[in-house]
């Protein structure tokens, strides 16, 4: 699953070196597959409405019903290295 799936995304976006697929399995046989890739390539993957990460999860679930096979497909935000302050900077008395 992690195969077709990174084949996919790797397809769609800019910087395929940085797209990173882990699969994990439960108890319950149910397979999540979490998906990371750049910040700039966050709306190709995710499409106009969700179409093209609705369409990748479908496509995912096909695969696993064939192979018998619960899926899920997440696609996990990038993390940023930015912090910001947890107050807004004072603003300058004016005298």
């Amino acid at each position: 699953m992690q195969n077709l799936v990174k084949f996919l995304v790797t397809a769609l976006v800019d910087h395929p070196d940085q797209v990173a697929v882990d699969e994990t399995t439960d108890d319950t046989n149910l397979i999540t597959v979490n998906v990371s890739v750049a910040d700039e390539d966050m709306g190709k993957i995710i499409g106009k409405g969700g179409k093209i990460i609705s369409a990748i999860r479908t496509l995912a679930k096909v695969k696993g019903v064939k192979t018998g096979q619960k899926v899920k497909v997440i696609l996990t935000e990038p993390q940023t290295d930015q912090s910001f302050p947890s107050a807004p900077p004072a603003e300058p008395s004016q005298s």
